[in-house]
């Protein structure tokens, strides 16, 4: 593998085709129904952030979890009734509290794309205060702090929010974050490493 100037060395773990510590199944050593599931989510019509290079990657070698959370994640994402700012927001407060530097790198560009703002970004990135967001933005980054951060969500976190999302929004909300918060988990076990990029986005 040749290196990229100022690039960090791939572990000596870590398959350079994938990034991470499996390499990627073989589609011709699947049975009927892995064959199946790896073609619906290497569908180029229906692309993934991160495609096979990802946590989708490692979830393939088990194919029925691959397609379990691929219908959970989109649910969550697409079908659960967030705005895309809210969408978002909450996946980079997970990533953040998570530390999860691919995570991160990944979804930062979307958030941006769907019409975060680069001060609401950097609020989250950099810990600073949410004093002056828009009240529903201030809430769901406390709230995320508490729930990731301090382990306990304080009953006046908590109040504000299901009064902002009401307690449907609220459960998808929390079941959002927990989403990524557990792919921050497979990412982390399996050494994902940064693509493409040469400097950690967290520091």
């Amino acid at each position: 593998m040749t290196k990229k100037n100022n690039a960090v060395p791939m572990p000596k773990d870590v398959f350079a085709e994938t990034g991470f510590r499996l390499p990627l199944p073989n589609r011709d050593d699947l049975d009927d129904y892995g064959k199946k599931v790896y073609d619906k989510l290497s569908n180029p019509e229906r692309p993934l952030v991160a495609g096979l290079r990802g946590p989708t990657g490692i979830r393939l070698h088990s194919p029925k979890l691959a397609e379990i959370t691929y219908a959970l994640g989109y649910y969550l994402r697409y079908e659960a009734g967030f705005s895309s700012i809210v969408r978002e927001l909450a996946i980079l407060v997970t990533a953040r509290e998570m530390d999860s530097q691919f995570e991160w790198a990944a979804h930062e560009p979307v958030a941006r794309k769907e019409g975060l703002s680069e001060a609401v970004i950097d609020v989250v990135k950099y810990r600073k205060s949410t004093a002056w967001l828009p009240e529903a933005e201030a809430v769901l980054v406390e709230f995320g702090r508490q729930m990731f951060g301090q382990k306990k969500v304080n009953s006046e976190t908590f109040a504000h929010a299901l009064e902002i999302f009401g307690p449907k929004e609220l459960v998808n909300l929390v079941s959002l974050m927990g989403y990524y918060a557990s792919t921050a988990a497979l990412l982390t076990a399996f050494d994902m490493q940064l693509d493409q990029i040469r400097e950690a986005p967290l520091g």
